[in-house]
């Protein structure tokens, strides 16, 4: 037994890990800018001159001359002058110091460097050491199971950047493309993780249970709040770049029900297993019985989740609202304001899935891992705790 779950397990990663390979070789269609006689390299800084940068109030403009050292690429070990230009945006904006190391484009002729663009400073190495450790520690904890979530990360990702983004760009309907891609992922995921079984499958049901009526929130209430989809973080950029057909909008709606699919999922396989577990032990426990349990469950986990769905979308906004606590603007203007009506929506639209998700799993829990032979699950006088038949 265990020798065909161990295989069944190895067969999986393989199946998934050939798929990722698979869409990272796909072609999106939009390939990247390659300039001629251009490279990307990491160069160190050895020396900066800031005599052609001025103050304007707290913000610096101007241009900062630095001497780099090449460090990879076709002119590694190489000197030149780069140039990096400030437009007055701390958002924008970075200063370097000797020693700092940054990406770089370098314009060249023959075999001489004519010019170096810094970008910003060098992160990759920094962010693959936080992955690995990510990885390391998830593995030595959770053993298969986290090699399997490892993956599921992985392939999240590379379906998001291969084949989310680029077909919104080719403007497919949003609110269907999402919605099926986040059907695809909570059935991989889940039946990766878990395992092809009926836990399994009661947490994705229950799941997408959560994500329709998400959906449907989404789109209705998207509506009559009448908020522009320009409000996505350079949103107004891409229109800007010849993308001006997209319907921004419906992304926004599309991105509400997105970003809390993962925690539908989190809250579905939680209250799936725990049911699951309650019947293993007692295999005597009736479909009423089970349901109740998950129900109680449910209680408990709801009592966090929706918190966490509010720190989790507010916490990108402390900057406005310390603007707004600092100017002693009045909270009826702030709640109105459209930049906080958009948390707001995306925070309760997450959060009526997340209740609901809750019931639906416990219930569909209860029938699927129960006898056949159960009396009715629900008579006409009975009431649950909380919940009125």
């Amino acid at each position: 037994m265990l020798r065909k779950h161990f295989n069944s397990n190895r067969l999986t990663a393989i199946a998934v890990s050939l798929l990722i390979i698979g869409l990272c070789l796909l072609p999106t269609g939009f390939n990247s800018i390659v300039y001629k006689d251009s490279v990307r390299a990491v160069v160190e800084i050895v020396k900066t001159d800031n005599s052609n940068l001025y103050d304007t109030g707290i913000i610096k403009q101007g241009e900062q001359k630095c001497q780099v050292l090449v460090l990879d690429g076709k002119f590694k070990g190489m000197s030149a002058e780069g140039t990096n230009n400030l437009v007055g945006k701390l958002e924008l904006d970075k200063i370097f110091v000797p020693g700092d190391k940054a990406l770089a484009v370098i314009d060249y002729e023959g075999s001489s460097i004519k010019f170096v663009t810094l970008i910003d400073h060098y992160r990759i190495n920094l962010e693959l050491i936080l992955f690995v450790g990510f990885i390391i520690l998830l593995i030595a904890f959770a053993g298969w199971t986290g090699a399997k979530a490892i993956l599921s990360f992985i392939l999240s990702v590379v379906v998001i950047w291969k084949v989310l983004v680029p077909t919104l760009l080719k403007g497919w309907n949003p609110i269907l493309i999402s919605l099926f891609i986040v059907a695809f992922l909570t059935v991989f995921i889940i039946s990766m993780v878990g395992g092809y079984n009926k836990k399994s499958l009661a947490a994705i049901a229950g799941s997408l249970s959560g994500t329709a009526l998400s959906c449907i929130l989404a789109v209705v209430f998207g509506h009559f709040f009448k908020i522009h989809g320009a409000i996505m973080a350079f949103s107004e950029s891409l229109l800007y770049s010849g993308y001006g057909h997209l319907n921004l909008t419906e992304i926004f709606i599309a991105a509400t029900f997105i970003a809390s699919s993962g925690a539908l999922m989190d809250v579905a396989v939680d209250i799936a297993a725990a049911v699951h577990e309650l019947v293993e032990k007692n295999p005597e426990m009736s479909a009423k019985e089970a349901i109740k349990s998950g129900f109680n469950i449910g209680k408990v986990v709801m009592g966090t989740m929706t918190t966490t769905l509010l720190l989790a979308y507010s916490g990108g906004y402390i900057g406005l609202l310390m603007v707004f606590m600092a100017q002693g603007t009045p909270v009826i203007n702030i709640l109105n304001l459209k930049y906080v009506s958009a948390e707001i929506f995306h925070t309760l639209v997450g959060s009526f899935g997340l209740v609901a998700v809750a019931p639906f799993t416990a219930i569909i829990s209860g029938i699927m891992f129960t006898k056949k032979n159960d009396k009715p699950i629900l008579k006409k006088d009975d009431t649950y705790e909380g919940v009125s038949q």
